[in-house]
Order: C-alpha cells, then structure tokens, then sequence
C-alpha cells in the first residue's frame, strides 16, 4: 500500500500503535487510554468510531473513570471524532484548547544527501543507555521514566531507538516505530545546550535510513504546530501535514 492510499484514520491508528498506553478501556468505540498520566497521548480519550446514546452522559463517565486514577480528563480531537460535534459541547462545558498538532507524512524512498558526521547509533530493543539520555534531554522524573519504561518494552511492534552522539557522548536521543509499511518518528529530542548544530537532523536521518533498509518507504510524525526549530527540521526530509489534531482539557 502506497503513501497516497492509506487513508489519514489509519495513519492515526498506527501513531496510536506507535506511542502506546500502559491499559486501554473500549467504551462504546471510544478508546479511554491510561498510563500514570504521563503523556496526552497515552492517558486520553479517543473518539475516532462511532456511538450510541447521550454525549453528555459519555462524557460524565469519561470524567469519572479519569478521576478515579487521579488524572484530569483529556479528550484528542481529529478529524475522526464521533460524533463531529464532540469538539464544540467539550467548549460548551469549558474544556480549554491546547497543544494544536500538526501530523505529517514523506516518502523515505530518497533521502537527502547528509552533510552530517558518523554519530548516529541504534537498537532495535530498549536499552538503559537510551533511557537514561531520553530522561536526561527530557527532564523524566523518575516515575515517568518507568513509566517510559514500561510502555516501550512491551510494545510489540518493530522499533528502533537511537542516539546521535559527539565525542562519545548522547546528545540527542529518538524512536522510530514500524507497522504496516510505515514509521513513525516519536520522541524526537536533542540537548537544549546543543541544539543548532544539526545532531538533530543527524539523528532523524539514521532512524529513517534505518527504516528505509527494512523496506519502509513512507513515514509519519507527530509535531506541535507553533514549534518552528522543529518544523524546519522536518521540512527538509519533506514532511507535510497531512491533518491536524488537539487535545481538550477541563479548565
């Protein structure tokens, strides 16, 4: 299946697959995901199929099921949501609007030529080394670090964790996932003492090389709308978005 004919919903299954939840509720089509409330992504309600009975009833339980684990409930608004109109009674009942996302897709098939030195390293399993750096650039405490933890090495799918090092040392860290011929990028991260100096193009080029020599010819990834550095980065492997999303969080 190409890149043209997979349709926007499956790339948003797979960028679900890709980052994954510690458990997961099937509440009527909706996807409640739960993960010691670290990460929008992993611990929020997904209304991409169809429903039945009263919103606001669905929405109270949502509520209460998040309130449970101690968690304010989050809602992640696509193009997909069921019912269409989900995003504006969220506003009605003063769910603020936050971290508008831009999901982008490129062919792989010819990267551009790298102007970067040998820093990038790989694992296809997680490793402590590319733990202990992503919870560095990240500022992880150390329960979303096990948390982190917990998530990825359960995932099931074919995946590769990457470092881009200088002199030795991580300076920027990554994970690119594989599923249906395609991947995703997640997690991107460089040193904020270190960035501007192109570790992080060096190290989204090896993840994608990587996938590229696993036969994958498109990839997908998920960016913040207002983040320039980051957009620019992405650019020059020739991302486009595809569609957009953001997450509704009570006030």
């Amino acid at each position: 299946m190409g890149e043209s004919e997979r349709s926007d919903k499956r790339i948003e299954e797979m960028s679900l697959n890709g980052w994954p939840a510690l458990q997961t509720v099937l509440y009527d089509g909706w996807l409640l995901r739960f993960a010691d409330g670290y990460t929008k992504r992993s611990n929020s309600v997904q209304p991409i199929y169809g429903y039945s009975g009263n919103l606001d009833e669905r929405i109270r339980h949502c509520e209460e099921l998040y309130r449970a684990q101690g968690q304010p409930t989050v809602f992640k608004i696509t193009p997909f949501v069921e019912p269409t109109h989900l995003d504006a009674r969220l506003e009605e009942l003063g769910y603020e609007r936050i971290d508008h996302t831009q999901v982008k897709t490129a062919s792989i098939v010819d990267l551009p030529v790298s102007h970067q030195g040998e820093g990038f390293q790989c694992w296809t399993e997680l490793t402590d080394e590319w733990l202990d750096t992503l919870a560095r650039l990240q500022g992880l405490s150390d329960r979303q670090k096990e948390t982190t933890r917990r998530m990825l090495a359960g995932q099931p799918l074919q995946k590769a964790f990457g470092l881009y090092k200088r002199g030795g040392s991580p300076v920027a860290a990554g994970l690119i996932v594989l599923e249906d011929g395609c991947a995703g990028l997640y997690d991107i991260v460089t040193d904020a003492r270190e960035r501007g100096r192109g570790y992080g193009e060096g190290l989204t080029r090896g993840l994608l090389e990587w996938a590229r020599g696993q036969g994958i010819r498109m990839a997908y990834l998920l960016v913040v709308k207002n983040n320039a550095a980051a957009n620019r980065l992405y650019g020059k492997f020739g991302f486009k978005t595809r569609y957009e999303y953001w997450y509704r969080v009570k006030k």
